[in-house]
C-alpha cells in the first residue's frame, strides 16, 4: 500500500499550506481531481521525490521513502510534457526506463519491441519524438513508465489531447497494471478517465 501519512508542503515566499494525506492499495486507482492550483501536480511531485514535504511521511508497505531520492523511490510517473529527449530515438527514450547509461541487452531490446507493439507503436522505434504526434509521444512516455514495473505509478493528465482510440487503449493497459498490482495515481480533469480507472476519487480544495 502507498501511504501518503500527513504530508505538508509550502513553497517558498507563498502564503499557502498543502496538505495531504490519502492511501493507495495495490491494484487500486486513486483519481485526484480539483481546479487548478489546488495541489495536484503538488503531490506527484512530492511522491516522486523532485518536493521535498515539509512534515509527514511517505511509505511504501509501511517502508518509507520520504528522504529517498527520486531513483531510488518505487514510483515512476507520466507527467503532461511527456519528458522525451528529442535527440533520442524511441528505442532509447524507453531504454532509459532500463538503464541511464543505455547499456541495453538482445533481451532489452526484445521488451522495447513488445511493449511498442502492445502501446500500438510497432515499426516506430527509431523514429525521434519530432516525428511522432501527440498521443504517440504521449505513449512512448507511458511505455516507459511501463517498462521500470514500479509497483507505484503516477499520472498528470496522461490523456490529454489523445484522440478516443489512443485513450481506450491506454485505459487498457493502466486495467492491466492494476491487475498486476500498481498503486496508480492519477490527476485528470476528465470524469471519463475517473469512471473508467479509479477505485476511489479525492477532490482537492483550492
Amino acid at each position: 500500500m502507498l501511504d501518503v501519512h500527513e504530508i505538508s508542503f509550502r513553497y517558498p515566499g507563498s502564503a499557502s499550506r498543502f496538505e495531504f494525506d490519502c492511501q493507495v492499495a495495490a491494484g487500486e486507482c486513486l483519481a485526484i481531481t480539483g481546479p487548478s492550483g489546488c495541489g495536484k501536480s503538488t503531490l506527484l511531485n512530492l511522491i516522486a521525490g523532485f518536493l521535498e514535504p515539509d512534515t509527514g511521511d511517505l511509505l511504501w508497505n509501511k517502508t518509507s521513502f520520504t528522504s529517498a531520492p527520486p531513483w531510488q523511490r518505487p514510483v515512476t510517473s507520466v507527467f503532461q510534457e511527456h519528458n522525451l529527449f528529442d535527440h533520442l530515438p524511441v528505442r532509447d527514450n524507453i531504454g532509459l526506463g532500463i538503464d541511464p547509461g543505455l547499456k541495453l541487452t538482445v533481451n532489452d531490446d526484445n521488451r522495447i519491441r513488445m511493449l511498442l507493439e502492445t502501446v500500438g507503436l510497432a515499426g516506430l522505434w527509431q523514429r525521434y519524438p519530432t516525428e511522432l504526434s501527440g498521443g504517440q509521444r504521449q505513449r512512448v512516455a507511458m511505455a516507459r513508465a511501463l517498462l521500470r514495473r514500479q509497483p507505484v505509478l503516477l499520472l498528470d493528465e496522461p490523456f490529454t489531447g489523445l484522440d478516443h482510440e489512443s485513450r481506450a487503449l491506454l485505459w487498457s493497459l493502466l486495467e492491466t497494471e492494476k491487475q498486476r498490482g500498481a498503486a496508480i495515481i492519477l490527476v485528470s480533469h476528465d470524469p471519463d478517465d475517473a469512471r473508467r480507472l479509479a477505485d476511489q476519487v479525492k477532490v482537492l480544495a483550492s
